[in-house]
């Protein structure tokens, strides 16, 4: 059993920064990869980003390079997505997700633990 708990989320103005938090705790050691994914109201949930665990290899949707950076602390048992220059269309519930699969790392569907989300609103 592993448990994902987000923190982070809130309200900010177009242009400001935001750094979500996502603490793993319980069986972490069968993580292969953790994901952040975003779902705005709808709309289907998407991939944001991954980190591998091992390595810190990461992945990013291509219209979200360049402004988010996922980025993990092993000690901490934690992964953070920061966000720069937000906008407004990135307002949508934030969640933290972890696979011990290697492939198809953008699906939802690969990954079988999941946080309970945290909200990110951004004003414009």
């Amino acid at each position: 059993q592993v448990q994902l708990v987000e923190s982070g989320g809130g309200l900010v103005q177009a242009g400001g920064s935001l750094r979500l938090s996502c603490a793993a705790s319980g069986r972490t050691f069968n993580f292969y990869r953790m994901g952040w994914f975003r779902q705005a109201p709808g709309k289907e949930r998407e991939f944001v980003a991954t980190i591998r665990w091992s390595d810190s290899s990461t992945d990013y949707a291509d219209s979200l390079k360049g402004r988010f950076t996922i980025s993990r602390d092993n000690a901490k048992n934690t992964v953070y997505l920061q966000m720069n220059s937000l906008k407004p269309e990135d307002t949508a519930v934030y969640y933290c997700a972890a696979t011990r699969f290697a492939v198809n790392y953008r699906r939802t569907q690969t990954y079988d633990s999941w946080g309970q989300g945290t909200q990110v609103t951004v004003s414009s």
